[in-house]
């Protein structure tokens, strides 16, 4: 039997050393070939190293809220975009649901079938093709015509896309819920459990101008805000949390699928920052600071604004905007980071709790609750940070919080994504 066994490992040690897995000489060298790999910085974006800062408020808390007190907390490295997320590239992530739908619907010719990975045999799903141009006969012969607008929504006989119709379908896995689980109790489940599927209208609300201010003119600027070439660079408004965090998952998807194509490593999800990676994004290492330029004043030395903001009662020109403005307008912080007060508000992911300064940990502090449909309007908040163009200066404060509903959409709230850094330092050399 001792022979027989002595042979089994001989043969299965030869076996190892033909396919030359024996070129560590029997030593725990870890395996061997795999390529270094540095984090590659997403275009639009800057580089916030970890660090550790006081968040809260920076003045006296008057009426004793206590919500947002004042704390020390780490945080951990990530990229963030520069600017708000702007009506050109929000349009980008339209244009490309849009152009999926289309595919979708034209049958053959853009899909082809997915295969399981295990047999090898079609599943009954498909992918779709990409590469493939699309004809004007194609537009023929699709079944798209419901995507346009029918009967008597049409105006001055124009064909328009029923903006209703663009969707945008994504799964993902709920970490937190699993990682709830214990240890043994996880083989237990079918990860099948934690695979959620969201499907959101993706267009932005263009009506938000007039809705938000009843008796005032706004109609020039909602008929042309989102989609004139002249407010490209504007940021885009009017898209409500749930459509902001379908923007940060098709990014990931989009950039994801790139470096597959490559045959390179992929990278972390783009998402929404927690309000405390955007708070010390926004302070741009100055601990403290009630602005983002450091200082306590809203105007320099010249007398000049330093953000998009309300002055003063009824005056919201003083600043050089009435409305928002173009991004990256005026200075940016220490970090590279503009507009990280006023112009528009913008979504985190964190929900909105008065006590969550409180009760969250010291280490990238964060509170989520992704609330239901049902749910009672107090779990649907979602913290906003950054204050907007219709503020008094108190609300562009960097420690200042505010909240708005995850299923609202508003003329003064836009959004900006972040993407985890992998790793301890982008500065590391090996």
């Amino acid at each position: 039997m001792k022979t027989f066994r002595w042979i089994v490992i001989s043969f299965f040690v030869s076996s190892l050393a033909a396919c030359g897995l024996s070129s560590d000489n029997g030593e725990l060298t870890g395996v061997q070939g795999r390529k270094a790999w540095f984090h590659p910085q997403p275009y639009g974006t800057v580089y916030i190293p970890s660090g550790t800062i006081h968040v809260g408020a920076n003045e006296q808390d008057i009426p004793n809220a206590l919500i947002a007190p004042n704390k020390q907390i780490t945080i951990t490295a990530f990229y963030m975009d520069d600017t708000e997320i702007t009506n050109n590239e929000y349009r980008q992530f339209v244009d490309a649901v849009l152009d999926s739908i289309f595919r979708e619907r034209m049958g053959e010719k853009f899909q082809e079938p997915l295969l399981d990975p295990i047999t090898g045999e079609e599943t009954g799903d498909h992918a779709i093709k990409y590469d493939e141009d699309i004809e004007e006969e194609d537009m023929k012969n699709g079944d798209i015509q419901d995507l346009y607008y029918q009967g008597g929504e049409v105006y001055y006989r124009t064909k328009q896309y029923d903006v209703r119709k663009i969707k945008y379908r994504y799964d993902y896995i709920d970490l937190r819920a699993a990682a709830q689980l214990k240890r043994q109790d996880s083989y237990k489940v079918s990860r099948e459990k934690f695979k959620k599927t969201e499907e959101v209208e993706i267009y932005p609300d263009t009506l938000v101008f007039m809705r938000d201010f009843t008796y005032a003119y706004n109609e020039p600027i909602s008929t042309m805000y989102y989609w004139h070439p002249k407010y490209d660079d504007y940021p885009v408004v009017g898209v409500n949390w749930k459509q902001a965090r379908a923007f940060a998952h098709w990014r990931t998807f989009k950039l994801n699928a790139f470096y597959a194509e490559n045959g390179e490593n992929g990278v972390t999800a783009f998402r929404l920052p927690t309000e405390y990676e955007w708070e010390y994004a926004a302070r741009g290492g100055r601990d403290q600071s009630m602005y983002p330029w450091g200082g306590p004043y809203v105007r320099n030395a010249k007398g000049c604004s330093l953000a998009n903001f309300k002055p003063g009662r009824g005056d919201y020109a003083a600043d050089g905007g009435v409305y928002p403005i173009r991004v990256a307008s005026y200075f940016p912080n220490d970090f590279g980071l503009y507009d990280m007060s006023g112009n528009v508000s913008e979504w985190t992911v964190t929900a909105y709790a008065e006590s969550a300064h409180l009760f969250t940990h010291d280490l990238n502090s964060d509170y989520q609750y992704d609330a239901k449909d049902e749910d009672s309007e107090t779990l649907k908040r979602k913290v906003i940070r950054g204050g907007s163009w219709k503020d008094i200066s108190h609300f562009i404060q960097v420690g200042s919080r505010s909240y708005e509903y995850q299923d609202s959409a508003n003329s003064y709230t836009g959004f900006r994504t972040i993407q985890p850094y992998v790793g301890r330092s982008n500065r590391d050399k090996k």
